[in-house]
């Protein structure tokens, strides 16, 4: 429910600032008065873009301020996904600088203009003439009908299914793309992988193979450098361990000389002991050392296979051949799988099928039951508002598509006149007749859902005397439910809100201002009288008046 407004610097506005209430609120006006700069700024609070143009003075700042009760409309859940602070009573501010920077507020939280329009969508319906066309909309049709038909849940579990549909179809048809690429590839990713596996690759192997090979490849200058090396060594006459042998007889006896000695001593015999094994190791090398042509043949054949894979496949490292094998390995294993799991798929986009064939049956049962009495409650609505052989015919029919709302096509079909064929409704209903079926749809709807507060922007043009008088019954009968303003040259309307405001122009030192006040009962009785009968009341305008208003 909207509680209060406030405008600043907005068109002909300076500072307004209004409070409503609960009921059937009236706005009346001149033509020209500023209604329109009304709606225009409380448009601006539910997400419409702001143009720099409908500042008042350039050099200030446009602030607009709507205050919602919002505590029975359950939208903490929608507080939640829009990441706002949930207040009971939020207040929407929107700003336009001197610059033209736009800026909107959610209880002080800064919010997108999506954010603002979503949030807006639930709290408040500004019905106009131009929304009138909304009827012809084959959504808003459904919307309608489900609303009637208490289809929300239904239709809710409908449409998460689909989604789940949607997602398993768009998976299976990507396994059957990749399947069609991967057949092409299969061939090609085997001999690949074949190739690989042949060559035996373990880590390390590489740098194991090269020096095995410089080894083979070298045979006789290795024994050769070995016999030297064991000679300069062991010589009996001048070799390393034969004088180092003899330094350490000579040395040992001055160990009992002091410690200095001592050490000396034992520095030579580890110099000894660790030369000794080295000679013995260069002994045992050179018995193993030997010309092996058969190997170093094969030895190099499993170096150029290495080579020229990595140069193949653009790598350096045995590794890096050994993450390419296994990426092999895993698409050839996921080719031969792929049957399976393109069948495992299937079955559950038929199952999903299955399961939304069942929720669209049930929404369109419901669809159907409720057809009947929506056909009624209309035009019984509509005869009161002075179209007596208005007729509807309401069909709907099962497909095989799944839509985003079920499974049916509806054909919202309309006759105004006895003898005359149904018809779409944007082709059969003049603006006035779409004026009071919309009229009658919203009072339908109110008593099926909580609606956001609704505000009727000259529904009413076109029509009058009777027709007007029972347009007022039914926004009346709506108030007691919700929040209903009426935007009205129509004094029957007028007269039957719970509140009245008037909008008017002021001027003041050569300016003109759009002005709002909430009418006194004596001033109610002058605007209807001047709305029956122009600028010079009657008398018997005035008591016309009071009889509208019942006093």
């Amino acid at each position: 429910m909207l509680l209060s407004l406030s405008i600043k610097n907005y068109a002909l506005i300076d500072d307004l600032k209004v409070r409503f209430d609960r009921g059937l609120t009236i706005i009346t006006g001149e033509t020209g008065a500023g209604k329109s700069i009304l709606l225009g700024g409380l448009s601006l609070i539910l997400g419409k873009r702001a143009d720099l143009n409908s500042l008042k003075s350039k050099e200030k700042k446009c602030i607009i301020e709507a205050e919602f009760s919002v505590e029975d409309y359950h939208l903490q859940t929608l507080f939640e996904k829009l990441d706002l602070d949930y207040e009971p009573n939020t207040i929407i501010r929107r700003e336009i600088l001197p610059g033209g920077k736009s800026r909107a507020f959610v209880n002080d939280t800064p919010v997108t203009l999506d954010v603002l329009l979503t949030l807006s969508l639930r709290l408040i319906d500004i019905h106009s003439q131009h929304q009138t066309l909304q009827l012809t909309n084959n959504d808003f049709q459904f919307q309608v009908i489900d609303a009637i038909a208490g289809n929300k849940q239904g239709i809710e579990k409908y449409r998460n299914k689909l989604a789940a549909y949607h997602k398993a179809k768009k998976e299976l048809q990507g396994l059957i793309d990749f399947q069609q690429e991967a057949d092409k590839e299969q061939d090609y990713n085997a001999f690949l992988l074949k190739e690989l596996q042949e060559a035996k690759l373990e880590p390390g192997m590489l740098e194991e193979l090269e020096a095995t090979f410089e080894k083979l490849n070298n045979v006789e200058e290795i024994k050769e450098k070995l016999a030297f090396s064991s000679q300069l060594l062991s010589d009996e006459h001048a070799g390393i361990l034969v004088n180092l042998n003899a330094m350490r007889n000579a040395l040992s006896k001055l160990s009992d000389y002091g410690p200095r000695f001592e050490e000396l001593q034992n520095r030579i015999n580890s110099v000894f002991i660790e030369l000794d094994d080295t000679f013995n190791e260069i002994e045992n090398i050179d018995e193993t050392v030997e010309a092996d042509p058969q190997q170093l043949e094969q030895v190099n054949t499993r170096l150029q296979l290495l080579y020229d894979l990595q140069k193949k496949h653009n790598v350096l490292e045995v590794e890096e051949l050994i993450r390419i094998q296994k990426e092999l390995e895993e698409k050839i294993s996921v080719t031969e799988n792929l049957e399976a799991d393109i069948k495992n798929k299937q079955l559950e986009v038929l199952k999903l099928e299955e399961e939304l064939d069942k929720l669209a049956s049930g929404i369109h049962g419901k669809r159907v039951k409720e057809a009947p009495q929506l056909k009624k409650n209309l035009e019984r609505s509509l005869e009161k508002l002075g179209m007596p052989n208005a007729s509807f015919k309401i069909e709907i029919r099962p497909t095989t598509s799944f839509f985003a709302n079920g499974k049916d096509e509806l054909h919202f079909l309309f006759s105004a006149n006895k003898g005359s064929g149904y018809g779409e409704l944007k082709k059969v209903a003049s603006g006035g007749e779409l004026s009071r079926i919309m009229l009658s749809i919203k009072a339908v709807l109110a008593r099926y859902e909580k609606l956001p507060t609704i505000m009727f922007d000259e529904i009413d043009t076109g029509v009058s005397g009777e027709v007007s008088d029972k347009m007022g019954d039914i926004m009346q009968q709506m108030s007691e439910t919700m929040q209903v303003f009426s935007i009205t040259h129509l004094p029957q309307i007028a007269a039957k809100g719970t509140r009245h405001f008037k909008v008017y122009k002021e001027d003041s030192g050569g300016v003109t201002s759009t002005e709002i006040k909430e009418l006194s009962t004596d001033e109610r009785i002058v605007e209807i009288a001047e709305m029956l009968s122009g600028k010079n009341i009657s008398e018997s305008a005035i008591s016309h008046a009071k009889e509208l208003l019942l006093l």
